[in-house]
């Protein structure tokens, strides 16, 4: 298997999700914003195609990190983004990203509007691996790691 490119998150602002990412955890804009109207577009188009007919309106962009992650972030216009959260535990529900330093980053999430939603963990009796919970302004799940999964969790 390859590996993962990027992770989609619906938001109901685009452009202040984006502001949020960037100055968050330091991704840039490396496509868009695009912008469908389903009124102006071929009857046959890739958007409907792949997130269903009824989305008539929405915009997207694509943000990359300095190490290689991507996200891609969805503002579903028409129908409308109503905010509902979803059961957390049935299908994707979180996005895991490493940090240099994890105090400052949860200073910085909490600074611009997110917060964190669990304790610190160190997921090591014998390492320095910490990992935490944390929430965009949207109500999307941001785990933390210290290190990458391997680090974590190997040779446990």
């Amino acid at each position: 298997m390859g590996e993962i490119t990027h992770v989609g998150l619906a938001v109901p602002d685009l452009d202040q999700a984006m502001d949020w990412y960037c100055k968050v955890f330091g991704f840039y804009v490396l496509a868009g914003p695009f912008d469908f109207d389903a009124a102006e577009a071929e009857p046959d188009n890739m958007t409907q195609d792949l997130q269903g007919p009824e989305v008539q309106k929405m915009r997207n962009v694509h943000l990359m990190s300095l190490g290689g992650i991507g996200i891609e972030l969805f503002e579903f216009q028409e129908p409308l983004f109503k905010g509902e959260i979803a059961f957390p535990h049935k299908g994707f529900f979180h996005i895991c990203l490493i940090v240099d330093n994890l105090i400052e980053t949860i200073e910085r999430i909490v600074q611009h509007g997110g917060k964190q939603r669990s304790k610190i963990w160190k997921t090591s009796k014998t390492k320095p691996h910490y990992l935490v919970y944390t929430e965009d302004p949207f109500g999307n799940i941001v785990e933390l790691y210290t290190r990458n999964t391997s680090d974590m969790y190997g040779g446990q």
